[in-house]
């Protein structure tokens, strides 16, 4: 019976960082869990570590008869430790996130976003220290633009998919999303690694060739 505690996210954001999770899901089979198109840390450089609140948006090109409908329903559910997951398709048509959302999902405890699409107010959201990821920027407003077609339900980014309450981490080396089926085995994977390259650092530091130390260790 295996009675390891389990690794909180608070673990994950102090030890623990995007690219050796992407490992631990190499290890385990998952070998596409992290969209491979640029997504960039627009306002903070800190990491982002939560569960996944799923909004997919389309464009449109007609008056819209119930602008921000779902959009705003999406940002008032968010919970503490939430991460809002934006699949745009990547459209760089208006800019579908900016401050007044921020200041609605921050309220809730959200702790990050990431927009497959174009984010505008910057300046003020980096003055908040938001962190989130995105494509670009865009200053057209949403309207009649772009919106919320439906929310808390399975999206893709770049052929990923990111389902509600997943978890996500995210940080300037890229995006990477753990199905909750395997979440547990892949986070004390990640905790290994991470401690073995420790080691391994020490001992390359204290003088040992790099491949005297991947032979006894294996790891890289």
């Amino acid at each position: 019976m295996n009675t390891r505690p389990k690794i909180t996210l608070r673990q994950i954001r102090e030890d623990m960082y995007s690219a050796v999770i992407c490992d631990a899901l190499d290890t385990l089979g998952y070998s596409h869990q992290s969209p491979r198109i640029q997504l960039r840390q627009l306002t903070t450089q800190q990491m982002i570590v939560g569960r996944c609140r799923t909004t997919l948006w389309a464009d449109m090109f007609h008056e819209d008869p119930a602008p921000y409908a779902l959009e705003l329903q999406a940002v008032d559910s968010c919970r503490p430790d939430d991460v809002v997951i934006a699949a745009a398709n990547g459209s760089l048509r208006s800019g579908i996130w900016g401050e007044l959302l921020t200041t609605a999902v921050r309220n809730g405890g959200c702790v990050g976003a990431v927009i497959d699409g174009a984010v505008r107010d910057v300046a003020k959201i980096r003055h908040m220290q938001f962190p989130i990821v995105a494509r670009g920027t865009c200053l057209y407003d949403s309207k009649d633009r772009q919106r919320v077609v439906d929310r808390d339900v399975p999206v893709e980014i770049d052929g990923v998919t990111f389902c509600p309450e997943d978890l996500v981490v995210a940080d300037e080396d890229g995006v990477v999303v753990v199905p909750q089926a395997v979440e547990q085995r892949v986070l004390e994977l990640a905790w290994e690694k991470v401690h073995a390259e420790n080691e391994v650092r020490d001992a390359i530091q204290a003088g040992m060739k790099a491949v005297d130390a991947y032979e006894k260790y294996g790891v890289l």
